[in-house]
């Protein structure tokens, strides 16, 4: 009797369940866009989605944690600087693609994408499996995300110009009621909340992606009520793909040989450069329904895209780390202390028996 064979994909390929309940939202817009009545109702609902992510996250955040993880400076200011300095300059460097690899929407996109914060769960997972510097990941990933709750907004209004919305009144002001202000409620009531948002941890997480995906539904529809998605042929979603996997080749690598050359250890430059390579997909999208309004749909494409590449290439990357060898500089220090505790139990022995180095191996045995 034969057995069945069953197809499974291979361990360092993980697919990303919500990714494809992404995507299946992208069809559903597709297909079923909301129209008239309905698209505002669901741009009401998108809007108190927003609003209820950024409060969930201020609660969520411990600023005393993250406070004390300041002692490990240096290793932040890396993430920081890697996330909102040179990840915004690569962006930039985007604009000498347009027109001929991207379209000048979906270079904002891209530029976009560079201005998000980092991640938090998988970069701590990363982290984690190749052994490395988790407390420092975790610290790591929350001031960027806190970080980036300021200066994302701040940045793609002013890099993103009049594609991202400029700085005008409106702008700002859409900026403060659905972003600042639910985020500082958020970690106004922690100590009230805090508990019961940790006990109900699940279902929580259940509203976040929920939300997320009401947003995206919402971005796309008006996408193609507008019919903005005409301009997005298979070569430039290629194009895009292509200059994605650069961008993130490039960061992985700087991240790595960069913290090396700034003196961080092995598990130290793991951390860096987990947390300081990915962007945040659920930060991202609720940011990017506020600051593009109807061309939100275009401005998300290169980040969700991006999303699934990073977890893809770190997946890989951790499995590849979490076999790498003892470092030699721990090996020895180990040695050391072996060789420490030997000479110890030694001069112990010998002191009881009453013998020197050159008596007779059986005093020593027998004291």
């Amino acid at each position: 009797m034969t057995r069945r064979r069953t197809l499974t994909l291979p361990s360092w390929l993980p697919v990303d369940a919500y990714i494809l309940a992404l995507v299946g939202t992208v069809a559903l817009a597709a297909l079923l866009p909301a129209r008239g009545t309905a698209a505002e109702v669901a741009g009401g609902a998108s809007t108190g989605a927003v609003a209820l992510l950024f409060f969930l996250y201020g609660a969520r955040l411990s600023t005393a944690e993250a406070l004390d993880g300041l002692k490990h400076w240096r290793l932040h200011l890396t993430v920081l600087a890697c996330t909102f300095l040179v990840f915004p300059v690569l962006g930039l460097a985007s604009k000498g693609l347009v027109p001929y690899v991207l379209t000048p929407e979906l270079q904002a996109g891209f530029l976009f994408l560079c201005l998000v914060p980092s991640t938090i769960q998988s970069s701590i997972a990363f982290t984690s499996i190749a052994r490395g510097n988790v407390p420092a990941a975790i610290c790591a990933g929350s001031f960027s995300s806190l970080t980036g709750i300021f200066l994302t907004p701040l940045l793609a209004a002013l890099l993103l110009g009049s594609t991202g919305g400029g700085f005008s009144a409106d702008s700002l002001l859409k900026i403060v009621v659905q972003l600042l202000v639910p985020f500082l409620a958020g970690q106004f009531l922690r100590r009230w909340v805090g508990g019961f948002l940790t006990r109900h941890k699940k279902v929580l997480g259940l509203v976040d992606r929920g939300s997320i995906l009401l947003v995206v539904y919402t971005a796309f529809s008006e996408g193609m009520v507008a019919g903005i998605w005409s301009q997005v042929t298979p070569a430039r979603l290629g194009a895009l793909l292509a200059a994605e996997a650069v961008l993130l080749a490039v960061m992985l690598a700087l991240t790595w040989y960069g913290a090396r050359r700034l003196g961080f250890d092995r598990e130290d430059r793991i951390a860096i450069q987990f947390a300081g390579s990915k962007k945040s997909l659920a930060a991202g999208l609720p940011m990017a329904s506020v600051l593009f309004g109807a061309h939100a749909s275009l401005a998300v494409l290169p980040l969700m895209l991006f999303h699934q590449m990073q977890l893809m290439v770190c997946a890989v990357i951790a499995k590849r780390r979490s076999r790498d060898p003892e470092p030699v500089r721990d090996r020895e220090e180990s040695d050391g202390e072996h060789e420490k505790s030997d000479g110890k139990q030694r001069g112990e022995s010998e002191s009881q028996s009453g013998a020197g180095p050159l008596s007779d191996p059986a005093a020593t045995v027998t004291s």
